[in-house]
């Protein structure tokens, strides 16, 4: 669960008008942001298998959400893959 300093940060950097809170870069960014939490979580307790299965559900979530942006409007599915990728450094 993200603290709520985290996710106004999240939600200001991702809106898409000034009361932006549920558009879907916004949503897919603070799911983003909760999968990486609950990855390192999981990498310290690895027999944490209730987290685990919120992980996969989060997983889920984020993909139909980019799935459905994708096929809304390309170019906000690109920009917005661009910047997630900047704003959480994801490391492979």
């Amino acid at each position: 669960m993200l603290n709520k300093e985290i996710k106004e940060k999240i939600i200001d950097k991702f809106k898409t008008h000034a009361t932006d809170t549920g558009s879907s870069e916004v949503q897919i960014a603070i799911l983003t942001e909760e999968i990486k939490q609950l990855t390192e979580h999981l990498q310290a307790h690895k027999k944490d298998f209730s987290s685990r299965r919120g992980l996969i559900k989060k997983v889920a979530d984020r993909r139909k959400l980019l799935k459905y942006l994708a096929k809304e409007d390309e170019k906000r599915h690109e920009e917005l893959l661009k910047k997630i990728k900047s704003h959480f450094k994801v490391s492979l």
